[in-house]
Order: structure tokens, then sequence, then C-alpha cells
């Protein structure tokens, strides 16, 4: 190959690397992470609203290329409220009250899995990630909550090894289905907020507080030192999705062991294609999954549940939603299914119990049959 050649060729492979890299790098930065959170309307109320939080590529580089060492109690530092902000606001046009608006934060936070973690992470890095542990999944609710106003502080349990949030309210926590929990901090009250749990639609209220940990000395780290400039900001939006309804019904209320039990229902509106898990749960036993069934071209499902064993059961459908339409779950069903055996005695139990009044009324007849009017007395 001749000078010029090889010149000609180094040239091209350089120019098509570079051609690469660009691409490479302008696909980088449009990447985007997005996850999408139910929110309830009121406390009590069903899954009204869905939050998508979208995070450039960009910036959970940002994030995570940074130092992560915790230093002294340090853990202000990891909040960071600018960055979170436009999640702040799409909440707080949702929620009228700081009660309510701290609610729907720990609804959202609940929501992302726990997964114990080491080090100490930024918020971006924990939605992006969509796990944490008590001191992380703290410093992310403590910067949406600072971001929407609220006073908040970070309480450590250095017994426990755990962390949850003090939020200051104007008044005591009306929602609290328990007895109400706070914390003394400069002349103020601040009511115990838990970020661990998993269950967002029951999960903890604002004054809440786990049993064991109601008494436990907590060590106040306030946020004086928080991130103050952020390098950039998640984008949030919310819908309102269309409400969705799921019905179920069994082939029988009451049946035999070695019986075969069909549940059918229908999934409104008629979606073809959607996961609808059945969960079914024994007297005083907590739901189990029997099955996820696909709906058909009109949204209905079936499944045969094959000689279900002897006891009392109820039974429930599930559909998760998408992106159009909320979650929705049927009513509960009852079924008994008692053992053939017992049947069998009841059967013959009952058949004894005929034959015995037969017998009896047979008997009585006769003797009246038996009597004459000469036999009757008169006065």
């Amino acid at each position: 190959m001749s000078s010029a050649s090889r010149r000609q060729k180094i040239a091209s492979v350089t120019l098509f690397t570079l051609l690469l890299l660009l691409l490479s790098n302008s696909c980088l930065a449009a990447t985007h992470h997005e996850y999408t959170y139910e929110l309830l309307d009121v406390p009590n109320g069903s899954a009204t609203y869905r939050l998508t939080v979208s995070i450039s590529e960009e910036l959970y580089e940002n994030y995570s290329s940074r130092d992560h060492i915790l230093y002294y109690y340090d853990f202000s530092r990891f909040v960071t409220p600018d960055t979170l902000k436009p999640i702040a606001e799409d909440l707080r046009s949702i929620y009228n009250n700081d009660e309510d608006f701290a609610n729907g934060v720990l609804t959202l936070v609940h929501q992302i899995p726990y997964v114990d973690s080491d080090p100490q992470k930024y918020p971006v890095e924990i939605i992006v990630e969509n796990q944490g542990d008590c001191d992380l999944l703290s410093t992310t609710a403590a910067s949406i909550m600072k971001a929407g106003g609220l006073d908040v502080v970070l309480l450590l349990l250095e017994a426990y090894d755990h962390m949850f949030l003090g939020v200051n309210l104007p008044e005591s926590p009306k929602d609290a289905r328990s007895t109400v929990h706070f914390y003394r901090y400069q002349e103020k009250k601040y009511y115990v907020a838990e970020t661990t749990g998993g269950k967002w639609e029951t999960g903890w209220r604002v004054g809440e507080c786990p049993e064991k940990l109601r008494r436990a000395l907590a060590k106040v780290i306030p946020l004086d030192n928080y991130e103050k400039e952020a390098p950039g900001q998640v984008s949030s939006s919310y819908t309102i999705p269309d409400s969705s309804e799921l019905d179920i019904s069994l082939s029988t209320n009451f049946a035999v062991t070695q019986n075969d039990i069909e549940i059918t229902g229908t999934l409104s509106p008629s979606l073809a294609g959607e996961n609808v898990t059945l969960y079914v749960s024994a007297l005083g036993s907590p739901d189990t999954l029997l099955v996820t069934v696909v709906t058909d071209s009109e949204g209905g499902y079936s499944h045969i549940w094959h000689s279900p064993p002897s006891g009392l059961y109820s039974i429930i459908a599930k559909w998760s939603g998408d992106d159009d339409y909320n979650s929705a779950a049927s009513s509960t069903f009852r079924l008994i299914i008692v053992p053939s055996e017992l049947l069998m005695i009841g059967i013959i139990i009952i058949l004894l119990v005929i034959l015995l009044i037969v017998v009896n009324l047979a008997t009585r007849g006769l003797t009246l049959k038996q009597e004459t009017p000469e036999d009757w007395e008169l006065d």
C-alpha cells in the first residue's frame, strides 16, 4: 500500500471514529430516565393522579460522579431541593395544605423499593436507580418537602441504625391513624415522617411512628448544609387518568373438594392483552398470588382453579392500570369448599333426620287411626 493510500485510510478511519463519538455523545445527551408514581387525591382516596419524573443522563452523571463520602453526620449535604423543585411544584398543585403535601411526598417515596445502600447517594441517583435505604429515602423526601416550603429536619436513631424525617406543621396532623409522635427542636414540634415501608397506598403518614421506635432517642440533623445551587432540574408532569372497573364472578359460591372452580370477569375499558392478577386468601391469612391472566379482545378474562383444597376463601382481581387509566380492583368474592367426606356425612345425617320425621309422622297417624269415637269420653 502506498504512503498516500495509507494516509487516506488513516484519515477516513479517524473521521469515522470522530463521527461515532459525536453521535454517541449526542445520543447520550438525549437519554432520559423516566419513572411514574401513583398519587392519592386524599389520604383515604383512590389513585387519581400519575406523576412522571424524567431525569437526563447528564444530570444523573453529574451527581453520580461526585464525592459520596459522608463526613460526620453531614447528611444534609445530600439534600437537593432545587434539583427536585419541579416535583414539589406539581405536588403543591394537587395538595392544598402542608399535611397533605407532606403525605403526598411520602406516598411517592414509599414507591421506591427499599434496598440497603452504601455509600450515601443523592436523590437524583436514588430516583434513577429506583432503590434506597432509610437515610437515602429520607434525604430524597426532605429535598422535595423543603422545595415545597416545609420546615424539615433529619432524625437519626443511632441505636436502631435508622433515619426518618421530622416535619414542622402549623397544627397537629389530622390524618394520622394512631397517636401522633413528634420531637422537639428549637422550641418547635417536628412530627415523625417514616419514609420506608413500601405499601404506598396504606403507608406511614406524617405523625405516625413504628411502634418499636416510639420511645427512641433521635439526633436532630438540621438542613444547614443543603445544596443551594443545582446543576440542573428534573422534569415533572402529572396526568389524571380515567377511571377503570374490574369485575369478578365464580361458577359457584359453594363447592366440594376435587371440583374445579371457574373464575371469570371483565375489565372496563375493554382492553386486550392486559394482565389481571388474581389473589386468594384463606380465612385469617393474607392475600397470595393465585395466577395472572391476560384479557381477550373484549376485556374478558377467565381461569380454571383446579381442585382447590377445602376452606373458606376470599378471591379478588386486580389490574395495575396504564398510562391512560387508573388501576382497578374487583369486589371480593367468597368461596366455601367442603371435603367430600364431610358432605357425605351431612347428607347421611339429613337423610336420617328425614327418616325419623317420616317414621314419627307415620306412627302418630297409625295411633290416630286406631282410636275410635267410642273411645272418646264425653263431658
